[in-house]
Formats: structure tokens, C-alpha cells, sequence
């Protein structure tokens, strides 16, 4: 048994007062970031050399900043030491020119969220005890059997829907040993090449993804609609003014849209799931190369499709599993895999991508190009670990 933070995420439904507390709580968290924010600044600009000030001190403002908004007692206290830690990590990475200067938060956004430390605990099948909020209801809590709760996210997305996310400890069993290795190529067309020769597909949701762009270009053209009759409106009556969100079509079709692409995202998810699962069951090692996913999306010709295949959401589920199962997980350079020939070596040098088989021009060996390249980067893997 090994100790691991692992994440669960559940789904909440709320009732009226819990849900007008919660938009409360998002507030107030807004609230205090753009207090704290607008404070540095501030501080800045009167004397540009004065020194920063740190996480402590911010915690240090916080009671004073309840005396002067009262309803700032409405939230998690926890929630406002988790803002003034993101700002001051905020900071922190652009005085290490890691990052841009950190932006105010608007409540025109459409994922709304705030993270507290405070205890929740498991009151029911379906039911959760929160800080401020007390008893809600919620998806299925069978996961959090035997687990500490570390720190808890609740958040609202486009889709209309709320969520828990939860940061817990817990244990779990390794796998049993297979004495089994394998090099895996990743691509396009599939996903994972296996260096036996195995090909797993690429995930895809064709019917989800036309409902995706059908319902953009219906959001599209409503919220265009509504725009120009909200423009003639303003233009035309001096007293009563219209806001855009006084029209409720193109809103229906964001809600929509928004639906159909947590859809796909979800199907995604739950496929590189499975897949990487069954992966670490089957192998005691892996071998992947260390693609620059970044670098290949300048690519405009086949960016969509390697966001698509989620190269760089299936290393990370490969990494954290193979450290839980007790597995490992070995990267390599990816260079000339494709090149070299699995038999005798020879490096045929560059190829086009429409090329998927080829013969080797010294020993006549025919390769299919995905399984020759999973068969050189398990080699390499394995060299390297001697």
C-alpha cells in the first residue's frame, strides 16, 4: 500500500440559499483578490522602491478588510488564505519573469470558482457537509472511503452545472509484476503504437464535435442579433437603456454549446483513462519519447489533430499512475526513431509524413514506420537503464 494525493471530482446540486451563497462566496473571493491586487499597485506607484508585500502580510490585512466589507464573513475564511497565496504565487513567477502581471478577476466570467482548507466531511451516499453551506447533495462518495480530505474547490461552469473538487490522501495497492516491457510511439491516426505491434486509436466524438461547431455558429449569429437590436434600441430611447443580457436566445445557445463541449472533453478524459490504465496493468515499463507538444502545435496543418489526441495529457496519466502501481516510466529523446532501422541500424535519414511503410536500403527489412519507431525508443529506454 502506498500513500498518494489524489483528485475526485463530484457533482453538486445545490438549493436556492445554497446557490445564492455560493455566488456570494465567488464574489467575495473576486473581492478580495482585486482588493489586494489594486493594493500592490497602489503601493507601487507611490514609491516604486518599497518593498513587496509577501503572503503574511496580505494575511495580516484580512481582518481589516472584514471590518470594512461585513459581508466578507459570509465566506470560508480558509478561501481568502488560498487567494492571497495564488496572488503572491502570481508575483512571485513574474519577478522570475515566468509569467505576466496578474490581472483582475471580473464577474462577467464564465467559470466562477473558490478553493478553502476548511474540514468537509461525508455525511451520506449522496450527501456532503461543507463550511458555510452545511448539508448539500452530491454525486455518488463511494471514492472518499478511507480518505483525508486535504482541501476542497467548488466551482461553476459554462454548462450551467456545480462542481466539488476534492484534494485527498489516500492508499493504493501495486499492481501485480508482469515482467513485461514495452515502447510505445504516439501519432495521429492512433494514438499509441505499441512496440508489439498493438495500435490504440485515437479518441474521437465526430457526432458530439458537429454539435460543437453547428451550436457556435448559432451563438454566433444569435449574440450578433442581439448586439445590433440592443444597439438600435440605446440609440433610439434616451431613458430606457437595454442590456445585451436582457436577451435570452444566443444565451440558450452558450448554454448548448457549452454542453456539447463538455461532452467531448469528458468522453476524452474517461478514453485516456482506460487506456492508460490498462497500459500499466500490462507493463512493468514504459518507454515514451519527450515530445515538445508546444513546438509541433506551430503546425497549422495538424495542431487540431495533436490537441486532439492529447499527447500531453496521456504522459501525464501515464507518470502519476506508473508512480502510484509502482511501475516505471522511462522518456527518451524522440530524435531519429522514425529513421533508424529496428533490424540492422541504418539511419535512412527524413521522411514525409505521408510515408507509413518503408524498406530498409541496406538490409531490405520492410518496417511499418509506427511500430518501427515504438521498437527503437523501448531499445534506447532500455539501454539508457542499462
Amino acid at each position: 500500500m502506498t500513500k498518494v494525493i489524489k483528485g475526485i471530482k463530484l457533482r453538486l446540486y445545490p438549493n436556492q440559499a445554497q446557490t445564492n451563497l455560493i455566488w456570494q462566496m465567488f464574489g467575495n473571493d473576486r473581492k478580495v483578490w482585486n482588493l489586494m491586487l489594486d493594493m500592490a499597485q497602489q503601493r507601487y506607484h507611490n514609491n516604486p522602491k518599497s518593498q513587496f508585500v509577501n503572503e503574511y502580510g496580505m494575511n495580516y490585512l484580512l481582518k481589516r478588510l472584514k471590518q470594512e466589507y461585513p459581508y466578507l464573513k459570509l465566506s470560508d475564511s480558509t478561501s481568502f488564505l488560498v487567494v492571497n497565496h495564488n496572488l503572491a504565487l502570481a508575483f512571485k513567477a513574474l519577478f522570475k519573469h515566468r509569467g505576466g502581471y496578474p490581472r483582475f478577476k471580473s464577474r462577467h466570467q464564465l467559470r466562477q470558482a473558490y478553493t478553502g482548507r476548511s474540514v468537509c466531511r461525508v455525511e451520506a451516499k449522496r450527501r456532503m457537509k461543507l463550511p458555510k453551506l452545511g448539508s448539500i447533495r452530491t454525486s455518488k462518495t463511494g471514492q472518499l472511503t478511507h480518505s483525508k480530505i486535504k482541501r476542497y474547490t467548488l466551482s461553476y461552469n459554462p454548462t450551467g452545472r456545480y462542481y466539488l473538487s476534492l484534494q485527498v490522501e489516500t492508499e493504493v495497492e501495486q499492481l501485480p509484476k508482469t515482467g513485461q516491457s514495452v515502447g510505445i510511439d504516439v501519432g495521429i491516426a492512433d494514438l499509441a503504437i505499441a512496440s508489439n505491434g498493438i495500435k490504440y486509436p485515437t479518441f474521437n466524438a465526430h457526432w458530439h464535435e458537429k454539435q460543437v461547431i453547428k451550436w457556435q455558429s448559432k451563438f454566433n449569429r444569435r449574440k450578433n442579433i442581439a448586439e445590433t437590436a440592443v444597439n438600435q434600441w440605446n440609440h433610439s430611447h434616451k431613458t430606457i437603456k437595454e442590456d445585451l443580457n436582457d436577451y435570452q436566445n444566443w444565451q440558450k445557445a452558450r448554454m448548448i454549446k457549452a454542453r456539447y463541449q463538455k461532452a467531448v472533453a469528458n468522453k476524452r478524459q474517461d478514453y485516456l483513462q482506460k487506456l492508460t490504465t490498462d497500459l500499466v496493468r500490462k507493463y512493468d515499463v514504459i518507454v515514451i519519447e519527450d515530445l515538445k507538444a508546444k513546438n509541433l502545435f506551430k503546425n497549422h496543418h495538424l495542431a487540431k489533430s495533436i490537441a486532439n489526441a492529447s499527447w500531453r495529457q496521456f504522459r501525464i496519466m501515464l507518470e502519476y499512475k506508473c508512480a502510484w502501481y509502482g511501475k516505471k516510466l522511462i522518456t527518451i529523446s524522440a530524435k531519429d526513431t522514425s529513421r533508424i532501422c529496428s533490424k540492422c541500424g541504418f539511419n535512412s535519414g527524413p521522411k514525409p509524413l505521408k510515408i507509413r511503410e518503408w524498406t530498409c536500403p541496406q538490409c531490405s527489412a520492410h518496417h511499418d514506420r509506427d511500430i518501427n519507431a515504438a521498437v527503437n525508443i523501448l531499445r534506447r529506454g532500455l539501454k539508457a537503464v542499462g
